[in-house]
Parts: C-alpha cells; sequence; structure tokens
C-alpha cells in the first residue's frame, strides 16, 4: 500500500504544473464558453479557434521552461484531426535601439536617428508564468517575459474567431528617455519542413525558393508585406500591421520588409521567416519610432494559417486589405492630397531633351488600380521655378495643367496642386476650382490682377490679405499641410486669430500617422487632437488625409503610408467642366478620412450628416447614428464630443466582432452645453477611420 501511495505522488509531481520545470498557468479569466478556446493538456496549453465554419485553428504552446515554444501550429478541416503546418517553433523579436534629437522633442519628423549610434539586439523570451484570458471571443495569451536590452515586458498572443490569423505582440518598455526603435519579427524552427517559402514580387507574381536550411537570413522586397512558408498541409504566412507597421518617411520606397533564412541578425537561431524595418530608411528623414519611457511598445506581426498553397494564403491575407483598394462606396469619391510626384518640371525636363511624353506615367497606373479617384498634386516643391516673378512659373503652371487634363478621365481626376509656403506662415497646400494662374509675390506697384495674353487672368499675391482675396474670387481653399511638425511646427495655431484662418476658405489642416508610436492605440493623434481643437475654437474646421510622399511606381510600399478621403460625391466631374464640386464637399465636411480598412459610410448625430449644424430641441438625449464596415476585428469606436474648451472621449468596446462585418451604431448622447460631436473606429491592427464633426450649436 505504501509503495503504491508513493508511486501515486511521484505521478502528480510530475504531471503537475506545480513542478520547477513546468510553468503555472492561470485560467481564472478564461470563458468556457467562448469559441476561441484554451485548456492545459500535460504540458501545454493547447489553443483552439474556430477559422472557418469547416476549419479550426490549433495552436499548441509549450509549458516548460526550455526548448521551443511552440510545439505545433496546425488546421483541422471537416472535423478531422488537424495537420501540422510547423513544429518546434519559437517567436523572435529583435530591436533597433538609438535615440530621438532631445533638442527637437518626441514631435519631430526632422530627425536622422539612423546616423547616430544604435545597437539591434535579439530578445530573449523566457516562460516564468502565463495568463490566459478571454476578451469577448477572442482569446489572450501572455508569456511572461522578454527582455531586450533596457526593455521588459511580454510576449502575447492574441486569437480571433472566424480570423485566419493570431497576432504575435512583444509589448516592452524602458526607463530611459529618448529612445527611438525599430524591431523586426517572425518565427523560427529547426524543423520546419516547408517546401517551399514564396511571396510576391514587386512586379504582381507568386515566387516560389526551394527550403534551404542552410541559407543565411536575408532580406526581400516584396508586394503586399507578406512572407509565406509552404508544406504539404497548408502554409504559413507572417505580415505587418499594414499601417501602424511603417514609420514616416519622405518616400514610400520598397525597403525590403520581409526576411527569411537561419542565424537571424547573426545569431545560432535557426531557419525563419518574418517581417524586418530597414534602419537607413530612404536615407532623408528618418525618425523611427519614439518610445517615451515608461509608454508600452507592441511590437506586433500576425500569422495566418491556410490549408492551400503559397499564393491562396496571400490571397487570404489581402482580403484584409481589400487587396490593398480602396473599394467604391455608393455616393461617395475617393479623394487624395499632397503628392510631390514633379510630374509637370519631369515633362519640361523630358522635352528639352527631345523625348516623347505622350506616355501614361506610371504613377497613374498605381492610383487607379489603388481605387483613388481624384489626386490632387503638390507640384514645385523640389524642381522649378515657384518662385518665379514671370514667365518661367506661368509657363510650369501651364505644363501643370495641360498634364492634369491630359491625364484625367470620365473615371480618374488629376487636379493640380501646390504647397506654396508663402505669406501664411508654416507649410500649407492650395486648391482651386479650376486652372488658376498666380505668382507667389507682388511689388506694391505690380496690380493684383492683369490679363496675359497667352494664359488669361494672372494674379500676383503679396500677402496674406492677398491670398485671402485669391481663394475668394476663385472659391479655393487652403489648409495647414503637416500641421503641428516639419516646418508646420505651431500651425495653424500661431494664426488661428488672423482673418485667413477664420475665413470659410481655410479648410483646416491635413492628418498622417506623423510621427509614429507603437504604444499608441491610434495612428495620427498629433491632428486628431488639432481637429479638437480646431473645433472648439469656433470656427467650422475639418481635417482631410493627406500622404506627402514623393515619386511613386507599382515597387513602392505605397499602402503603408495611404490614407484616403471618401467625399459625399455623387458624380465624379469632368476636368474641363472644373471640379467645385469637389471643393464643396471638403469645404462643408461632407467626407470621412480612412486608412481603407475601416468604413463610415453612414454618420448622423441628431439626424444631421458630418458637417452639418442642429440646434438639438432636447440636448439630453441626442441619437448617434453610424453604420461602419470592416475588414480586421476592431477594437473600438470613440466618440468625441467638445464644449468649446474641452474635449471628452466616449469609448464603445468593439472586441466582440469578428473579422469582415458590419454594424449600425447607436448611442443616445447628452449634448447638453456641448458644440459638436464626431466618431472614430479603430481595430486590432491599429488601421482607423474618423469623420468630421457635426456642429450641435447652430454653428
Amino acid at each position: 500500500m505504501r509503495l503504491l501511495l508513493a508511486a501515486c505522488l511521484l505521478l502528480l509531481f510530475f504531471a503537475s504544473p506545480a513542478r520547477a520545470d513546468i510553468v503555472s498557468v492561470d485560467l481564472s479569466k478564461l470563458d468556457e464558453a467562448a469559441s476561441a478556446r484554451a485548456r492545459v493538456s500535460g504540458e501545454a496549453l493547447l489553443v483552439t479557434w474556430p477559422i472557418t465554419e469547416a476549419c479550426e485553428g490549433r495552436a499548441t504552446i509549450s509549458l516548460s521552461k526550455t526548448g521551443p515554444l511552440l510545439r505545433e501550429l496546425a488546421i483541422s478541416k471537416d472535423g478531422r484531426d488537424g495537420q501540422w503546418i510547423l513544429r518546434d517553433a519559437d517567436p523572435v523579436f529583435s530591436m533597433t535601439i538609438g535615440s530621438r534629437n532631445a533638442k527637437k522633442g518626441w514631435n519631430s519628423f526632422f530627425d536622422k536617428t539612423h546616423r547616430r549610434p544604435y545597437k539591434t539586439v535579439v530578445a530573449k523570451i523566457s516562460r516564468e508564468r502565463v495568463r490566459v484570458e478571454s476578451r469577448s471571443s477572442r482569446l489572450v495569451v501572455t508569456i511572461s517575459k522578454i527582455e531586450c536590452d533596457s526593455f521588459r515586458g511580454d510576449l502575447v498572443l492574441t486569437f480571433f474567431p472566424n480570423a485566419a490569423f493570431f497576432l504575435v505582440e512583444s509589448v516592452v518598455s524602458t526607463d530611459e528617455d529618448w529612445r527611438a526603435i525599430l524591431y523586426d519579427g517572425g518565427l523560427v524552427s529547426s524543423r520546419p519542413r516547408w517546401r517551399h517559402t514564396a511571396w510576391m514580387t514587386t512586379e504582381g507574381k507568386i515566387r516560389r525558393e526551394l527550403y534551404d536550411r542552410r541559407k543565411p537570413a536575408q532580406s526581400y522586397a516584396v508586394r503586399h508585406r507578406t512572407i509565406v512558408g509552404e508544406t504539404a498541409a497548408g502554409s504559413l504566412a507572417v505580415f505587418p500591421p499594414p499601417h501602424q507597421f511603417f514609420d514616416p518617411l519622405d518616400d514610400s520606397y520598397n525597403l525590403a520588409f520581409v526576411w527569411k533564412g537561419r542565424a537571424f541578425h547573426g545569431t545560432s537561431l535557426p531557419y525563419g521567416l518574418g517581417v524586418r524595418h530597414e534602419p537607413r530608411g530612404d536615407d532623408r528623414f528618418v525618425p523611427w519610432f519614439n518610445s517615451p519611457p515608461g509608454t508600452k511598445q507592441r511590437q506586433r506581426f500576425f500569422v495566418a494559417l491556410h490549408p492551400g498553397d503559397a499564393k491562396e494564403t496571400i490571397d487570404e491575407v489581402l482580403r484584409y486589405t481589400r487587396r490593398d483598394k480602396f473599394v467604391k462606396l455608393p455616393g461617395h469619391r475617393t479623394f487624395t492630397s499632397h503628392y510631390h510626384i514633379e510630374h509637370a518640371m519631369n515633362v519640361i525636363h523630358r522635352r528639352a531633351r527631345g523625348e516623347d511624353t505622350s506616355e501614361i506615367p506610371e504613377f497613374v497606373d498605381v492610383f487607379r488600380e489603388m481605387g483613388v479617384e481624384i489626386v490632387h498634386l503638390g507640384e514645385f516643391h523640389l524642381d522649378g521655378h515657384p518662385r518665379d516673378r514671370g514667365e518661367k512659373r506661368l509657363a510650369e503652371l501651364h505644363v501643370m495643367h495641360e498634364e492634369c487634363a491630359r491625364l484625367s478621365t470620365d473615371e480618374f481626376l488629376l487636379l493640380p496642386g501646390e504647397e506654396p509656403n508663402v505669406h501664411y506662415g508654416g507649410h500649407w497646400m492650395s486648391f482651386f476650382p479650376r486652372p488658376v494662374y498666380w505668382i507667389l509675390g507682388r511689388n506694391q506697384n505690380q496690380p493684383f490682377v492683369e490679363k496675359h495674353a497667352k494664359y488669361g487672368e494672372v494674379y500676383r499675391v503679396g500677402s496674406t490679405a492677398d491670398v485671402l482675396k485669391l481663394l475668394e474670387l476663385e472659391g479655393g481653399l487652403a489648409w495647414t499641410a503637416h500641421a503641428r511638425v516639419k516646418s508646420s511646427r505651431g500651425y495653424p495655431d500661431r494664426y488661428r486669430q488672423r482673418d485667413f484662418y477664420r475665413s470659410d476658405r481655410f479648410l483646416g489642416a491635413a492628418w498622417k500617422a506623423m510621427p509614429a508610436d507603437l504604444s499608441r492605440p491610434r495612428l495620427g493623434e498629433r491632428v486628431l487632437g488639432l481637429l479638437d481643437d480646431m473645433a472648439n475654437w469656433g470656427e467650422k474646421k475639418y481635417t482631410i488625409g493627406e500622404v506627402d510622399v514623393f515619386e511613386i511606381d507599382r515597387s513602392h510600399e505605397l499602402w503603408g503610408h495611404m490614407n484616403i478621403n471618401y467625399l459625399r460625391l455623387d458624380r465624379l466631374p469632368k476636368y474641363e467642366e472644373g471640379w467645385a464640386s469637389v471643393i464643396d464637399a471638403l469645404q462643408k465636411g461632407a467626407f470621412f478620412v480612412t486608412t481603407g480598412e475601416v468604413l463610415i459610410p453612414e454618420y448622423r448625430v441628431g439626424g444631421k450628416e458630418s458637417g452639418e449644424s442642429f440646434v438639438p430641441k432636447d440636448p439630453s438625449r441626442v441619437e448617434l447614428e453610424a453604420e461602419i464596415f470592416w475588414t480586421f476585428p476592431l477594437e473600438r469606436a470613440e466618440i468625441v464630443v467638445g464644449d468649446g474648451e474641452t474635449t471628452t472621449r466616449t469609448p464603445i468596446d468593439l472586441a466582440d466582432t469578428e473579422p469582415f462585418g458590419s454594424r449600425k451604431i447607436r448611442h443616445a448622447l447628452d449634448l447638453r452645453g456641448k458644440k459638436w460631436v464626431r466618431l472614430e473606429i479603430w481595430d486590432c491592427a491599429t488601421n482607423g477611420a474618423f469623420t468630421q464633426p457635426v456642429w450641435c450649436d447652430g454653428r
């Protein structure tokens, strides 16, 4: 009897998580009824989640403190036992750690982090404890701890029901000040059993290479940010968040954002594949990601499992960005702004060399294939003679107007525009509803407007009053480019009391995810905060999405830097008619801004759409209504309300959402003493969309 008791105790010791080499698991916050499930099975945590009605994903996470973390990633179909796609794998992260210029502060783009000392360190992931919790239908597994130089934190795996992927995050922080970071991530395995690794080339073709475990890690320029490993049972893809992953640069060059091979960053790690950043960027201003002390930097990548081959797997991944395309919405037209392509000067230089310039330039095809219908240029930024006060300037404007007319069609508008940056202060964009000839300076003895034999009316602007007068006469708009950063640091704040700003010809500002900070739950908070400030200042001002890049071709990673404005516009005007309707939609705030994955085609407060005004009969109960569509599972909505001085944000948890859904949001608001309301929606990859305000003070 004593021998039997001793044997039972010995068996319990080796089977129990209390063993010193087995990690304890906290399941206290696990919802057993959720569709993403977890249970301890021997020395492993078994996670299962539905991918489709007929397909289930399975991740077997080792609870041993030694050996590979992911014992198996598998897919089961039609209730049959799963076939593994990857075994004995480990997530791997590295951080490139440098410094920000403290004199310029965190809110700076003009920094060259890559030209100061930095180091790249591979993170150490150890298993000390595991916590499993359900968040709505999602399952979150937190593994402590992860260490990388002075950064400490957790490894977090999030599984989403009916999603082909799960999310892998290194959530770390440091106490050191003025740190700037980049990261690389992926999966490594000593026996992945790949048949091939595969990706889509920048020319849009699937390329496969035979798996070679001896091949050192290399980086690759691919289309759509995705690298795939193929097995007999299916494929595994690694890809980053489509927008948050990319720190802002002047160019959208494809800087080889994926890697594959062994000896990741010169270590002894086995073969792997994943995503990466290029520390040198485009070798211009390269600010990296801000990492203020104490902030939780979420370095992340997605892992997708698919029973098919690489092409089918990439096609599945592309569903989540709508194939990197802005889809058509009834009653809306897609508008994008701020491109320093310098097309007019390229044509002028080529004509001077006797070259034929009658072809359709590649950037036009890129925009059209992306679903962009209206492009607003920012010409003569690096080339040309914008400060010329005579014929050179007028001739260059003429070529811009001619080329925009030539390249516009019934389905696509290429519209002239500049970032003239005169008289107002900071940088600003100009936009007119027809071709306008104007010179950016004027002497006292020169007229404001005069007739030109070739170009008709020519305006000269020598002051803020002249610019405003021109905008009023021609029905144009101006707005602050890259507000509160770059050369617009301090603007539009510095001129918000000026007549030109308070005019209805001054739209407001432009939004872009700059600077970047991986701890922030929203993109572009710099300008979202400004949108709220402008609404509280008293005038009806709006924020459009801008992109602010230079040359564009099909090899570029443009989607990562893109956003779009969906204008409430039933018809795309013809170039020869003028585009006053585009100007009108912007001026009225009749649009929403999005990265493309989240859509808000309907938004009303008290029955009024964005840009419209009303005075509620019963301000204590006003209904907000919105219709939203999405691809990635959502995180939350935020209702933003201002009273003329302060702003409040009301979050709505949307973690119950699954991929590819739609929903009508209805929310009762107490608007007593309030002046405006707007809406934001953000998903699990920090893609998002936001509306312009509805004014509830009769403004």
